[in-house]
């Protein structure tokens, strides 16, 4: 059903609002507390650092949990961090509030999709799917530019009192649109940990670290590379962040359709914009009409990174999809805390004018990986082949 996806989806906005609302204030929270750029960018790359060493268990954990009472827990305590985190507290304190609601991040992207797989008609999957990834895009439409630019005036605590607001607003709409949901069948761990097993899933875990870190170590970076790189004023980063979204949203739309068809066609298409970005950004100048269109693709490649990722690695897990898409956030937020980290060395060690320029070898990473996979699936086509044919060879009995 719809509404349970827009639920999820308003869910996701208050969650990704926070992850990544950081990025649009980062080099004031960097002045503020007097410290580097790739100082501040702990408060992403811990955060998601802790998703990905807790989150598959977590998940496993919450497994046999009432779905809907989990998503208003994990966005309640989402709305704790946000109120601590604007009386900007010392910077470690600040750190361990951000670092809190990482613990239950996968578990509500976990039962988010899980409700909406549950209730989906056949074909449906990836539409409904794509309407919950599609609030990592409505909140960098919506969220993450209104912040920055509020935070550009008023200073960046204004940032998290946003932040506050949508969580709240979130947990009403869950409450409201999204029925109770127990467990009626709870998998056990070992039907769900048996797709570690499977080569073709690993590599498809590699694929999505490497996918993401391409765009984080980057996007991470987004307003100081503009500011910095493309001599851009606060006020126009928080249009370029508007802009941003608004490609990512539309993107995000379209990719869900064509992963409905193709889903390795897709994901390669959308990742070979790592490589590309780089290259238009080099030779691009620092006009500001140009940079519209510049910024404008940037968002178009970047937007259904999430989504191309959860569904690449659903597809190889079909029998425990909820757990593949804690995987999925658990090491897509290794790849942010990858992406990051290596982006900020490399703005300390080699300044920040050519970072895309990381992206790109994450993104060359991702597209072997994909070739890796593609090997496998057609070595593993072609054995099953001449048992498909010898089963079919044997005589048949019939029964009268």
């Amino acid at each position: 059903m719809k509404k349970i996806a827009y639920a999820g989806c308003l869910g996701v906005i208050g969650i990704i609002s926070t992850e990544f609302g950081i990025i649009g204030v980062l080099p004031q929270v960097a002045d503020h507390y007097h410290i580097s750029i790739d100082h501040a960018g702990y408060l992403l790359s811990a955060f998601a650092l802790t998703i990905f060493l807790t989150g598959p268990f977590m998940v496993l954990f919450t497994s046999g949990l009432n779905r809907k009472k989990m998503m208003m827990a994990v966005i309640s305590l989402f709305l704790v961090s946000n109120i601590v985190s604007a009386f900007a507290p010392p910077f470690w304190l600040l750190l361990v509030f951000r670092v809190i609601p990482a613990f239950l991040h996968p578990v509500f992207f976990s039962a988010a999709i899980g409700a909406v797989i549950k209730s989906a008609k056949p074909g449906e999957q990836h539409k409904l799917m794509g309407i919950v990834i599609g609030g990592i895009a409505v909140s960098q439409v919506s969220i993450i530019p209104l912040s920055s630019y509020l935070a550009s005036l008023y200073g960046w605590q204004i940032s998290f009192v946003v932040q506050s607001i949508i969580s709240l607003i979130a947990i009403a709409g869950i409450a409201l649109f999204i029925p109770d949901m127990p467990v009626t069948e709870k998998k056990s761990y070992g039907s769900q940990l048996v797709i570690l097993k499977k080569p073709t899933f690993l590599i498809s875990v590699a694929l999505n670290v490497f996918l993401i870190a391409a765009w984080f170590s980057s996007y991470s970076y987004f307003a100081d590379y503009l500011g910095k790189a493309k001599g851009m004023t606060p006020q126009q980063i928080s249009y370029m962040l508007l802009l941003f979204g608004i490609t990512g949203v539309v993107a995000n739309w379209l990719a869900g359709r064509l992963l409905a068809k193709n889903v390795p066609l897709t994901t390669a298409f959308f990742l070979l914009g790592t490589i590309a970005l780089p290259l238009i950004l080099s030779y691009s100048g620092n006009n500001f009409t140009v940079q519209i269109a510049v910024i404008a693709f940037w968002g178009i490649m970047y937007g259904p990174c999430f989504l191309t990722a959860i569904s690449y690695m659903i597809q190889a897990a079909p029998d425990a999809p909820e757990f593949a898409n804690s995987l999925q956030s658990s090491f897509g937020n290794l790849g942010v805390s990858l992406g990051t980290a290596i982006g900020g060395w490399f703005i300390a060690t080699q300044g920040i004018t050519n970072l895309p320029w990381v992206g790109a070898a994450f993104g060359v990473l991702a597209l072997a990986m994909m070739g890796w996979r593609g090997t496998l699936d057609r070595a593993s086509s072609q054995a099953d082949r001449p048992q498909l044919q010898a089963d079919s060879a044997q005589p048949q009995v019939v029964l009268h």
